[in-house]
């Protein structure tokens, strides 16, 4: 084969690297869309042009998304904001949030993908979630007391976080998730950025209730299917009761 092995990876991390920024530029638009163009009064976008910026996303393609979000440009945003509930194999239930432009398109493919899961109908498995606000971010202190932290923010509760379970979070840092109100993740965004935390995630989401026991094949099993959910390019979401 000789070197073609080397321009086929190439072009898988290229592919990869494209669907990572197509999701931050879509997320950056609805971000905008939701909470308005200003990053310090809008927490989630705020978040997501960090990670934009470590994604290498362009200065152009962020301004264009923020406009077409805020409806401040000439290019509105004409997208729709899609659940689907269901169960990924192994009965795990999941919530999967798309956002598109053209649902026609979009329902059928989602489902198709459903094939080794089950595809519930509205309001079929939410109750067996919180629905919350969270905010995910670390500090350069990796001895920080996170418990206080949370009270100080006004967080309801919270949940170490290593770079091993969230790419964002450097080594030797202190990673946390801080679970608020759906209506405080501004306030708690803000108080952490103003004692020297990093915010690099912070939105509405759901946290599973209880979480089914899987053997480590179920586990690779649900692993595999959630991973062919996400890398559809209009999942920006999924929410599943599996660690």
């Amino acid at each position: 084969m000789g070197r073609q092995w080397l321009h086929a990876k190439r072009a898988i991390v290229n592919l990869k690297k494209g669907q990572v920024v197509g999701k931050l530029v879509k997320e950056i638009t609805v971000a905008a869309k939701l909470g308005g163009p200003d990053p310090d009064a809008n927490a989630r976008l705020f978040a997501v042009l960090e990670k934009a910026r470590k994604a290498s996303v362009t200065r152009d393609a962020i301004e264009r998304a923020i406009a077409k979000g805020s409806g401040t440009g000439g290019d509105k945003i004409a997208m729709e904001h899609i659940v689907f509930e269901g169960y990924a194999p192994h009965k795990v239930p999941l919530i999967v949030e798309v956002y598109t432009d053209n649902h026609q398109r979009t329902a059928p493919e989602i489902r198709v993908l459903f094939k080794k899961g089950v595809l519930g109908q509205s309001g079929s498995n939410k109750f067996l979630f919180d629905h919350v606000g969270l905010v995910e971010a670390h500090h350069p202190d990796a001895a920080i007391d996170r418990e206080a932290a949370a009270i100080e923010a006004g967080a309801n509760d919270f949940e170490t976080l290593a770079s091993e379970q969230n790419d964002d979070i450097p080594e030797n840092c202190a990673g946390a998730r801080f679970i608020t109100d759906r209506t405080a993740i501004h306030a708690v965004s803000s108080w952490l950025k103003q004692n020297g935390w990093s915010v690099i995630t912070a939105e509405i989401g759901y946290l599973a209730k209880t979480f089914p026991e899987l053997d480590e094949a179920a586990r690779a099993e649900v692993g595999e299917f959630l991973q062919q959910l996400e890398e559809h390019e209009d999942v920006q979401r999924v929410w599943a009761a599996a660690k």
